[in-house]
């Protein structure tokens, strides 16, 4: 499924901005600054989650705007998408489905959509946290259900550290009733998450593999995780005084990393030179896609900023080949000739101050 319409109001420095893209390549030019990554943002919030940016609410309304902001897309005519804040409760998230509240996570059920920015491109290196998220929404994309378990999961998680943070400093007893419910929650939506991720690897990794060798490298992908509801449940009633102590909770699936490893040098991905672990990651993401398309039925949503810049031109023209017909892909560069080699039907914008045309 594809956006036919956003409309972005007040959001970052676009005061009220309307976009019809096509169904395939959507580009958007501009210097430095203009608000091309603006708009990627906005669309990554029509999914589950902080975005792109993980950014908060507050940073997006735009400054000397109403203090709320607003994204809004049509969906294929089918459905109409809309999230955003009201300027007298800024830091809380709204989300309308054909017009009618709904939570977030519903967003999933709509929408697929996936994302690479330049922050990315150190993945690999970086903490675990950054792995997990981008292994999220690769799960997300292939069983929706994942954002509700991992929302209830992050809850009751939250939830029971705030309880042990309390006991600990004496603020009040140990509710040891209620701790029990919320470990007994993590427990079923952490055995979820942890078996719905070792899903995801087994799926793509089979597809990564199955990919003839071309210039985007191949990655083997794997996890430790959790999957076993009553481990999960032992260890947390075992880890309560240690968990408290250290100020949250040290087992379960929020722990978990994903591995990568560089097929044809054997070679783990943190190992790898800057341009390897671009090409590991453009690898990942456009075998995820085509995964998607086949088991899902849709093809995501492809938010690319700023990834023409980064390649030489032949990796740039199979990029641009493998992407073709695969659903909307929205990209950004700083040079309109970085797209001349996209089919004549792609969708053109200029970002120049905030306004595109």
């Amino acid at each position: 499924m594809a956006i036919s319409r956003l409309t972005l109001t007040d959001f970052r420095n676009h005061a009220d901005a309307v976009l019809t893209p096509g169904h395939g390549f959507v580009v958007l030019t501009g210097e430095n600054g203009a608000g091309k990554t603006n708009v990627l943002e906005a669309v990554s919030l029509l999914a589950p989650g902080k975005g792109l940016r993980r950014a908060s609410l507050t940073d997006m309304a735009r400054q000397g705007g109403s203090g709320a902001f607003g994204v809004a897309a049509r969906i294929e005519g089918e459905v109409d998408l809309g999230t955003g804040t009201r300027a007298d409760a800024p830091e809380r998230r709204l989300v309308r489905i054909n017009g009618a509240g709904a939570p977030a996570t519903a967003l999933a059920d709509w929408l697929t959509i996936l994302w690479l920015t330049p922050a990315m491109d150190r993945i690999f290196v970086e903490a675990a946290g950054e792995r997990r998220r981008f292994l999220d929404r690769l799960t997300m994309a292939l069983s929706p259900a994942h954002a509700r378990h991992t929302s209830r999961y992050e809850a009751a998680m939250r939830a029971r550290n705030r309880l042990l943070s309390e006991a600990e400093k004496g603020v009040r007893t140990l509710d040891t009733e209620w701790l029990a419910v919320l470990e007994s929650a993590m427990a079923e939506h952490g055995a979820a998450i942890a078996e719905a991720r070792e899903e995801a690897v087994r799926l793509l990794g089979d597809r990564i593999i199955a990919e003839p060798e071309g210039p985007f490298a191949r990655a083997s992908l794997s996890i430790d995780g959790w999957r076993d509801e009553g481990r999960l449940l032992a260890e947390l009633a075992e880890g309560r005084r240690r968990d408290a102590a250290a100020g949250r909770t040290l087992a379960g699936p929020h722990r978990s990393d994903l591995a990568v490893t560089h097929v044809a040098k054997e070679q783990a991905a943190a190992l790898c030179s800057t341009g390897e672990q671009k090409a590991l990651l453009l690898g990942i993401v456009l075998a995820h896609a085509d995964l998607v398309a086949e088991r899902v039925g849709r093809a995501p949503i492809l938010l690319l900023d700023e990834v023409a810049a980064h390649l030489d031109p032949v990796r740039r023209e199979a990029l641009f080949g493998r992407l073709a017909g695969r659903g909307q892909v929205w990209m950004t560069g700083t040079e309109p000739a970085l797209f001349d080699a996209l089919p004549a039907d792609a969708t053109r914008y200029t970002v120049a101050g905030g306004t595109i045309a």
